[in-house]
């Protein structure tokens, strides 16, 4: 079998492709954006005039891996699996069997096991997914090293699709503000258990295994153990006709904000920090393209949420007659007729000018910081000032942003 010319491009580059003839590098892959110091197995497939393949990343180990637009930094490891339009940094690894979809970003040493579904997630530094665990529409934070993380035991859900048909179902495992700080107890949700967005569950909280979850846990250090569910039985339920949308409705603003203040953190922390190289300019650059897709799916879900909304009091209607009660029913008429105008304020609005005094202080810490250095050790060298002012800054995004809802 020939080897293509753009394979032997990329091998003239350095770069260790194992068995040649059975690697594919698609003709749209800039071949200088795959390091001389990279890796490649037989069986992989190379795709995207986006692609980056930082040194010392490796892929294929265990299975052929197929990437399309994805951003990879240093020593990543893909030992098997599809990756399309996802962003990963220093040091994130993959079992084989991964399902990677776009609008995903893992963050340096987080780790996913074999047969892992993501999509629209985000997984901060050191957050660690078991086997078998599917985890799209959320983003987790916790933990302070490698040795001290956030986890999902295998044979995990995050449930993400309702019988309405409707995917306002984010969950927000920890949070930006506080969880970019590299600071924050670990979380912990239990193997053969599931999550049932939209949720919030903050630091410190221990899920046991087994359990499905379908509230939100907002006293750090809690152990929550059990089913959760209704009593078995039968009821009359009509899909279309919406209760109480008034937590879905928080959860989600909540989980906007936190996204929008990742935004601003890569905008103005992350993107000074990675721009040492090229391939970390690309990743800061790619990251927040996949943050501005999430902010879009995000704005997406919740419109066609409040466009249900006609149906559900049509149904209402049909149910009570003219006696529709007022509770929960004025909430989703006010989310039908207010929802187009938050959107355009979250998407119009400057939130990285909140709380400038101290996103000032966090900044000139920054300003000091050396491009290409360690990350996690050049968060950890923040003072307590600093990070307590940063901190601030990102939460009055994410309090900007919820408050542009009246209900």
């Amino acid at each position: 079998m020939m080897i293509s010319e753009q394979v032997q491009t990329v091998m003239a580059g350095g770069t260790d492709i194992r068995n040649p003839q059975s690697v594919h590098i698609d003709e749209s892959v800039d071949p200088s954006r795959i390091s001389p110091q990279a890796i490649i197995h037989p069986g992989c497939r190379i795709y995207g005039v986006n692609t980056t393949i930082g040194p010392g990343s490796e892929l294929g180990q265990e299975g052929p891996v197929t990437i399309e637009d994805c951003q990879l930094a240093d020593k990543v490891i893909l030992k098997g699996g599809y990756f399309s339009g996802s962003t990963m940094l220093s040091g994130v690894t993959f079992g084989s069997g991964a399902h990677v979809r776009p609008g995903t970003l893992l963050e340096e040493q987080s780790s996913c096991a074999h047969s892992v579904g993501l999509k629209q997630t985000v997984l901060l530094p050191f957050v660690t997914l078991g086997s078998l665990v599917n985890f799209c529409d959320c983003l987790m934070a916790g933990g302070t090293s490698g040795l001290d993380h956030s986890e999902v035991g295998s044979s995990y859900i995050h449930f993400n699709y309702t019988p309405h048909q409707d995917k306002a179902t984010p969950s927000l495992i920890g949070d930006v503000a506080r969880g970019v700080m590299l600071d924050c107890p670990p979380i912990f949700l239990g193997g053969q258990g599931g999550l049932v967005g939209p949720s919030r569950i903050d630091y410190g909280t221990i899920i046991a295994a087994g359990t499905v979850y379908r509230r939100d846990v907002t006293t750090p250090g809690t152990l929550v153990f059990g089913q959760f569910a209704r009593t078995t039985g039968k009821m009359p339920y009509q899909p279309g006709l919406y209760g109480s949308i008034s937590r879905i409705v928080e959860n989600n603003l909540v989980y906007i904000g936190n996204i929008v203040a990742l935004r601003e953190w890569y905008r103005s922390v992350r993107t000074p920090l990675l721009s040492g190289t090229e391939q970390g300019a690309q990743c800061a650059e790619s990251a927040i393209g996949r943050i501005d897709s999430m902010v879009q799916e995000r704005l997406k879900r919740m419109g066609q949420l409040a466009g249900n909304m006609k149906l559900s009091l049509e149904l209402a209607e049909a149910k009570f007659g003219g006696d529709v009660p007022s509770t929960p029913f004025d909430s989703q008429k006010l989310l039908e007729k207010q929802w187009p105008d938050v959107a355009g304020r979250i998407e119009s609005a400057q939130l990285g000018e909140c709380a400038v005094e101290q996103r000032d202080i966090l900044l000139t810490a920054v300003d000091k910081m050396a491009p290409g250095t360690d990350y996690p050790g050049s968060i950890k060298a923040l003072t307590p000032g600093e990070r307590t002012a940063g901190t601030a800054w990102l939460q009055a995004i994410v309090d900007t942003v919820r408050g542009f809802w009246a209900g």
